[in-house]
């Protein structure tokens, strides 16, 4: 159980100091916000606000993650599909090698639906052998229902390297809002190897 609360802790967001969410609007409401503001329009427009893609009636997630992908120059993209409850149990038994010392950015597809989703996060922990060694906290920003996914690339970065960067990682991930709603929690491994499998 401890571990459990330590892994929570772990995966919670930075507060910003002074910052407050914004008041929570339906699609229906900020459709109807004031049409002649120019600014307001265009970023009604930015987050896609469409009341026809509202999301089907028997799925009720407001963020749908479709799958987390990894680019590394020179080699193909791998994903993993995150989409239903059996593809994530499914991802215990799958192993993921990345090459020491290379160059790489993860990319997250997902939609949104039934309504505004507001300062989407996605957070990750990496422990070996129960030690923490990394968190990322990634702002992927407020989106609209859409019927089309979105796609949001995070920045680059560079695989640890040296005899001692090798070996097996635990990754605990998540997605949650400004609401501290969490839209999807998965755990996931990966290895560090001297060469690519």
């Amino acid at each position: 159980m401890a571990d459990h609360n330590e892994s929570s802790e772990d995966l919670a967001p930075t507060q910003t100091a002074g910052y407050k969410p914004p008041e929570k609007k339906t699609v229906a409401e900020l459709a109807q916000l004031d049409a002649q503001d120019e600014s307001l329009r265009k970023w009604k427009e930015s987050l896609g606000l469409k009341t026809e893609a509202a999301g089907p009636v028997d799925d009720p997630r407001k963020v749908v993650v479709l799958s987390l992908g990894m680019e590394s120059p020179g080699r193909p993209d791998v994903s993993v599909d995150l989409s239903t409850a059996d593809a994530i149990a499914k991802l215990k038994d799958q192993q993921m090698t990345i090459k020491e010392g290379v160059e790489y950015r993860l990319k997250v597809k997902f939609k949104v639906q039934h309504d505004v989703v507001s300062g989407l996060k996605y957070l990750h922990v990496v422990k070996r052998k129960g030690i923490r060694v990394d968190k990322m906290e990634e702002m992927l920003g407020s989106y609209g229902p859409a019927a089309e996914p979105y796609e949001k690339k995070f920045l680059t970065e560079e695989a640890p390297s040296g005899m001692l960067a090798r070996g097996h990682y635990e990754v605990k991930s998540k997605f949650v809002d400004d609401d501290g709603t969490s839209h999807l929690e998965w755990s996931w491994s990966f290895d560090i190897k001297k060469e690519w499998d």
